[in-house]
């Protein structure tokens, strides 16, 4: 097993920087089916660009690399023990190389173990076959789509949809449903892996096993394969867009299983997966540990080019901030601009908004840009490098933004999804503005970052800790302004009213 570490260490690395063809064909038909010019439009070319880029520099394509799950299949004889600690010890260098970001959180202590090693992390999911190879099989899902996982008990009522029954309707309803909750939170356009029946705990893995399948292959149950087809026509006419911004591309992919249940339950479980589907295999020798033969993808094909054009196209009405900034800039803002940022950010997740709700901030925030991200971060000498630093799901802060807002001067918010009333209040009343960047795109955002100027609460852990960037010309898009308006609400408002047509069609 001397080739074991290596083999893995590659596996990790490929599936964190380079989608698999099937998904590289799912956005490619997304991007032609949206309607040039418009908002989804412009987040699709600044995710194709993204695409690029982590190939070319062997980046995360996106900054939050997930709970690391694989499913390992090893020839009877073959010592699961050797497998495991080989798993661990490349996972832990993935890590340091910066191809995965320390994402394993001790949920009692809230300490960050900084290698993605801690309990029952990373997954690892074994089970014995007669064939002689071992095949590994890594997704990498991260914490703003697994956030919009869900379960259904049937019966129930959905919102726009009315009572779902126990029957394959009554699924298809759950399944349109899961598509619209989702909304910009989850990435979209995303990929549905879902489970008819089974208990709650087995119908999520089941669900989630699901994503192992291609996206371009058909369903062998006939209903199923029919139900599949109709939920990728119908998902994509409620026009979620991509990033929730309204349009034609909402879904790539739904692949749906079956599993026998208990009389008195009926569940739908639903695994939930971004735009960045990250997932990649590998068969092993099993005597050496080498790879045999890549599942997924062929390294001998040539990477074809996502990009039609090079990030984000410009029309020139774009408005350029350098900050701080002013609260006349902001109140003269509207849903719909494209921004251009220069100048001092400071990102701020989970952890730093909860300490800002007692302690005072350790920079001044007047007229700054907080920006909702976790980025992956190495240290180089002294220095620290940006290796993936994209939005992470704004939501999370809702209890805590508007008091940050109003408390500490703060002028502008980045991140992806958007918010909800109370902070849309706080935006008009304090003159602030929230700014979606594009879900996934850690290299394209990581390319704006020229310089970090320092870093604070790093007891929080890199995802966690303040980090201090100099940033230029960094693209956003306004979708709530200082007059009320958030594009998130309309969308939703009108996402549902689509839904509930299609219910009655």
């Amino acid at each position: 097993m001397q080739f074991l570490e290596n083999s893995l260490l590659e596996l990790i690395t490929q599936t964190s920087t380079n989608l698999p063809p099937d998904v590289r064909e799912a956005m490619n038909q997304a991007l032609d089916v949206e309607t040039a010019g418009t908002q989804s439009s412009q987040a699709l070319n600044i995710i194709a660009s993204n695409i690029d880029m982590a190939v070319e520099d062997e980046g995360p394509i996106c900054q939050d690399t997930g709970m690391p799950t694989f499913v390992i299949h090893t020839p009877v004889g073959v010592n699961q023990l050797v497998i495991r600690k080989a798993v661990l010890a490349a996972v832990g260098e993935a890590t340091r190389r910066g191809k995965l970001r320390p994402n394993s959180v001790d949920s009692i202590t809230g300490k960050n173990s900084g290698d993605n090693l801690g309990e029952e992390t990373p997954v690892l999911e074994f089970e014995q076959w007669e064939e002689d190879e071992i095949e590994v099989k890594l997704i990498l899902k991260g914490g703003g789509c697994e956030n919009k996982n869900i379960q259904y008990s049937l019966p129930c009522d959905l919102d726009h949809l009315g009572s779902a029954d126990r029957d394959l309707e009554g699924v298809r309803k759950c399944i349109l449903h899961a598509v619209w909750q989702a909304q910009g939170q989850g990435c979209a356009p995303g990929a549905i892996g879902a489970c008819i029946g089974s208990d709650r705990a087995h119908g999520y893995v089941l669900a989630k096993r699901q994503l192992f399948r291609t996206l371009d292959d058909v369903n062998p149950n006939p209903a199923l394969g029919k139900l599949e087809a109709e939920i990728m026509e119908e998902a994509n006419r409620i026009g979620v867009g991509a990033m929730g911004f309204g349009g034609k591309a909402s879904l790539i992919g739904c692949k749906i299983t079956a599993a026998n249940r208990l009389p008195a339950s009926f569940f739908v479980s639903v695994a939930y997966d971004c735009w960045a589907f990250r997932r990649l295999g590998v068969r092993l020798d099993a005597q050496s540990g080498a790879i045999v033969k890549w599942i997924y993808r062929d390294p001998g094909r040539p990477i074809e080019k996502m990009a039609r054009m090079e990030g984000l196209p410009l029309s020139g009405r774009e408005v350029a901030l350098t900050a701080p900034i002013s609260e006349a800039q902001v109140r003269a803002l509207r849903v719909g601009d494209v921004v251009l940022i220069s100048g001092d950010v400071y990102t701020g997740r989970d952890a730093v908004h909860k300490h800002l709700m007692k302690n005072p901030p350790p920079v001044d925030l007047r007229g700054a840009v907080l920006y909702h991200c976790g980025p992956v971060m190495l240290k180089q000498g002294d220095r620290w490098v940006t290796k993936a630093a994209g939005p992470t799901t704004s939501s999370r802060e809702e209890p805590y933004q508007a008091d940050i807002i109003r408390n500490y001067g703060v002028r502008a918010v980045v991140g992806k999804g958007g918010m909800g009333s109370r902070t849309l209040a706080a935006l008009k009343q304090a003159g602030a503005v929230y700014l979606n960047a594009i879900g996934g795109a850690a290299q394209y955002y990581a390319r704006t970052v020229k310089s970090i100027q320092g870093v604070y609460l790093l007891e929080f852990g890199i995802p966690e800790a303040m980090w201090h960037m100099r940033v230029e010309d960094f693209a956003a898009i306004v979708t709530m302004d200082a007059n009320g308006n958030s594009l998130h609400a309309e969308i939703e408002k009108q996402t549902g009213a689509a839904l509930a047509e299609l219910d009655k069609a």
